[in-house]
């Protein structure tokens, strides 16, 4: 007897759901979890495009533009540039900027290392030390230039007082063109250098203490354990402070604005402070918005430059 099992249409198969393979699984939740991801970030993105790329897109606009906030601006091409171009104080500022970031990076670079050294090898009262150094970031800036002004203040200022026990001085610490600089440049490294002083004791926290251990039995002293153990390690972090401190230095403003408005003789006149006066002094907004984007392109022309000669380092 032969059994016989009723055979299905293939309209009936033909209804029934197809499975999904894995594969159009897996492309289905990957595709949701990019929407999910998109649906979180717009947000982020339209607040960041309205405060932060829309500014610069509209001080590109206004570069072109002669305009008094009030009145339709007017378009004037390339106008703002000539005039710009054509300020003598232009290049009074470009070098009095180039010179405040010379300094500091002669001064103000390597001070905050050179003290993570020195501090990452105390045992006792680091954290009191840590405290004292990263002090001055937490105070306002005007607030700490205004008491170095009185340090500075060629009468009864601090310093002044200081060296008068040992015969020298008093100098004219702001008044003079020749020192005027200098005293900007020593006043801001030693405001911001906490900040950095950290960062560099973490970093140093950080390196096996093995290869330490391995120099010195390959006889390396101090010197040498620095020179090819500690710094090989930290030049990442180095070049990341280095780009920092170029661009902090290039957009230099308060100090030379509180301390000195740019004298004497324009000797701290610098780029920023170019813009603000041209912006709210002169009333010059385009030719502001002209030497501000002039001055983007020179920070992003550094950076890209930074990042290209890094780049190896982030790989090795």
């Amino acid at each position: 007897m032969t059994l016989l099992t009723p055979s299905r249409s293939p309209a009936a198969v033909s209804k029934e759901p197809v499975p999904k393979s894995p594969m159009r699984r897996k492309r289905g939740t990957g595709a949701r979890k990019q929407l999910t991801a998109w649906l979180f970030l717009v947000p982020a993105l339209l607040v960041f495009g309205l405060f932060a790329w829309w500014p610069i897109v509209r001080s590109l606009l206004l570069s072109f533009q002669r305009t008094n906030l009030v009145e339709p601006a007017v378009w004037v091409g390339l106008d703002n540039f000539r005039t710009l171009f054509d300020d003598p104080l232009l290049a009074t500022a470009v070098g009095n900027t180039l010179f405040f970031v010379a300094l500091g990076l002669l001064i103000g670079f390597p001070a905050p290392l050179v003290l993570a050294a020195v501090m990452s090898t105390v045992r006792r009262g680091a954290g009191v030390y840590r405290f004292l150094v990263y002090l001055p970031v937490v105070i306002p800036p005007v607030v700490a230039i205004l008491l170095w002004k009185w340090f500075y203040d060629p009468g009864s200022g601090l310093f002044n007082n200081i060296l008068g026990k040992i015969g020298l001085g008093p100098y004219p610490w702001l008044e003079s063109s020749d020192s005027a600089m200098l005293s900007l440049v020593l006043e801001a490294t030693w405001a911001g250098m906490g900040g950095a002083v950290l960062i560099y004791l973490a970093a140093m926290v950080s390196i096996p203490g093995e290869l330490y251990e391995a120099a010195e039995v390959d006889g390396a002293g101090i010197w040498r354990r620095i020179w090819h153990v500690m710094l090989p390690q930290l030049r990442s972090v180095i070049g990341l402070l280095l780009l920092v401190q170029l661009i902090n230095t290039v957009q230099v403003f308060t100090e030379p604005y509180v301390f000195t408005g740019g004298g004497p003789d324009n000797a701290t006149l610098t780029v920023l402070l170019l813009i603000f006066r041209y912006a709210f002094q002169d009333g010059e907004y385009g030719q502001a918005a002209a030497l501000s984007f002039l001055m983007v392109l020179a920070l992003a022309l550094l950076s890209a430059v930074y990042l290209r000669a890094t780049r190896s380092w982030s790989t090795s």
